[in-house]
């Protein structure tokens, strides 16, 4: 794919395509645990045996990412996209026919294996469509879908379960990648397959230190938002002293945050990406740690809420960088992206949960967000200090 080679009105149109590919694959992974309570009586499970759902998708994301990511080399990027959509409309309305849980299970784990592999070339077709000067806020346009998706999405789906029933919310999650799919086919660029893909080229990605650190920026720094997102409800309505109708409009400050801490740090990353993820570590941690304290009061702790939520623009900072590490093999890189975030989606929840079990208490979970992201800042300055290492240690140009 060549930038520029598109007129900027279809550039905005394949994004858009991109984005409601995001947008689909958001509702999706967040609606689901709003309409826990709905499908765990319609299957006839309790909610803690339901939660497995919830976890079996995110094990379908960390396996299937790197996995397509390898086997689709030969494929090119348009044709992959449009054959991930389509696979993922199928799961998803193969979910909300599920007749039992273990039909469910499946469903689940097969609509996870499309995701890590959609974001990631999804991030390399919109960094394909503009200067490189531009990348990561093309990026970020791509990944608002999946922002946007915590404050449309989420809410429509669960109000969807409470009318008409659960399986309506996976069913309109299918139409919306099927929708997808149509787009992406009417309006991406066609292209060729890349020069000389191969798997073994895409695995060589593996070899490089800096895509691995870049990596455990992600699994470990992103752990801390998941940490308290995961329990917020129950923070507020136990600690905060919310009534279960506040609780959604709080979830949709987070996703403002979310959205808007998305815009500005690929705004930052655009000019100065390594300053910017520490940027937005450092933020993470101080905003997490403030969540204890804020609690008490529901003025106070949306505000943190929001706070915690503009860390998520992590996300298209850390695409770009894997960009510029990943050499040749940039579509198994950027799909591990997505696995390192499904790994922090599974971290977070789990740390913060040993705090609450320990005794000490909902708000503890911020205490844990602080010290993972903090965690994930140690390994960026780690990352910092290989990158120069190595730079220092390469032979001179000869004359």
């Amino acid at each position: 794919m060549r930038p520029l080679a598109e007129p900027v009105r279809r550039t905005g149109l394949i994004l858009f395509a991109l984005a409601l590919g995001g947008f689909a694959i958001g509702t999706a992974e967040f609606a689901v645990m709003s309409l826990l309570p709905y499908f765990s009586a319609g299957l006839g499970i309790d909610e803690p045996t339901a939660g497995h759902v919830i976890s079996i998708y995110a094990a379908g994301v960390v396996v299937g990412a790197p996995i397509i990511a390898v086997l689709a080399t030969k494929l090119s990027r348009r044709t992959l996209l449009i054959a991930l959509m389509a696979s993922f409309a199928i799961a998803n309305g193969l979910s909300a026919l599920a007749p039992s849980y273990g039909w469910m299970l499946l469903f689940r784990f097969l609509s996870g294996l499309p995701h890590g592999a959609y974001f990631g070339v999804a991030a390399l077709v919109a960094a394909s469509l503009v200067p490189a000067n531009q990348r990561a806020q093309s990026v970020a346009r791509v990944m608002l879908g999946l922002t946007v998706a915590t404050i449309l999405g989420v809410p429509f789906a669960n109000l969807l379960g409470q009318t008409l029933g659960w399986r309506w919310g996976f069913g309109t999650v299918a139409v919306l990648a099927l929708a997808t799919a149509i787009m992406v086919a009417a309006f991406a660029p066609k292209d060729a397959p890349q020069p000389g893909a191969s798997p073994l080229r895409e695995l060589g990605a593996l070899r490089s230190r800096q895509v691995w650190l870049t990596l455990a920026i992600g699994a470990v720094g992103f752990g801390g938002l998941f940490a308290v997102y995961t329990y917020v409800a129950s923070t507020l309505i136990e600690v905060t002293g919310a009534s279960p109708a506040t609780v959604p409009v709080v979830l949709a400050i987070f996703g403002l945050g979310l959205t808007a801490g998305t815009l500005v740090a690929a705004w930052a990353a655009d000019r100065a990406l390594m300053p910017a993820i520490g940027a937005i570590l450092l933020w993470s941690a101080a905003s997490l740690a403030l969540f204890p304290l804020a609690a008490g009061s529901i003025w106070a702790v949306s505000v943190v809420i929001f706070m915690i939520g503009c860390g998520g623009g992590l996300g298209a900072a850390l695409q770009t960088r894997l960009m510029d590490v990943a050499g040749e093999a940039q579509t198994l890189a950027a799909a591990l992206n997505h696995s390192a975030f499904n790994t922090a989606n599974a971290l977070g929840p789990w740390l913060g949960g040993m705090a609450i079990a320990a005794g000490h208490g909902w708000t503890s979970t911020g205490w844990v967000g602080a010290g993972l992201a903090l965690s994930g800042f140690a390994i960026f300055l780690v990352t910092l200090w290989d990158a120069r290492t190595s730079e220092q240690a390469m032979p001179a140009p000869a004359e």
